[in-house]
């Protein structure tokens, strides 16, 4: 069970009348984010589009960042993806939040007005302090990169 909450304020845009973000279940990660559009938008294969949704959000503090994701059915019937592959949300951004869309299936995707087209989850922040040395601890992967540990 889920104890841990923040208060995340929400601002809707002029053209947006549609209800705030919720959770479809009681354990989601995300909320769904909805196309805020006049009309529908036909997105043919290999396009890239920039959907609005209508919100901007105040998140509470810096150690808090919005991610903003695909989501699966989408991606799993037509071929929709994130352009960015993950839309960050800084904590000091106070603009429309926009989910850039993109085909990649072989058919034309219509998204309709009120579609559900992205989710957003909300994760800590760490920002890192570097500190340069000569060596790294050795572990046994070592530097073995891209398929070392099996398939």
């Amino acid at each position: 069970m889920v104890t841990d909450f923040i208060n995340v304020k929400v601002k809707r845009m002029a053209s947006n009348s549609r209800a705030l973000p919720t959770y479809a279940t009681a354990a989601s990660a995300g909320v769904d984010l909805c196309a805020d559009l006049k009309e529908s938008l036909l997105v043919n294969p290999g396009e890239s589009v920039k959907i609005p949704t209508g919100l901007a959000i105040e998140l509470p503090s810096q150690q808090v960042v919005a991610l903003v994701f695909a989501r699966s059915g989408l991606a799993s019937r037509h071929g929709m993806g994130l352009t960015n592959g993950v839309g960050v949300i800084d904590s000091d951004y106070r603009g429309e939040i926009q989910v850039l869309l993109q085909n990649l299936g072989q058919q034309g995707v219509t998204i309709n007005p009120g579609d559900r087209i992205a989710q957003m989850v909300f994760m800590p922040v760490f920002q890192a302090i570097f500190e340069e040395v000569l060596e790294l601890e050795d572990t046994p992967r070592g530097a073995g990169g891209f398929g070392s540990t099996g398939m």
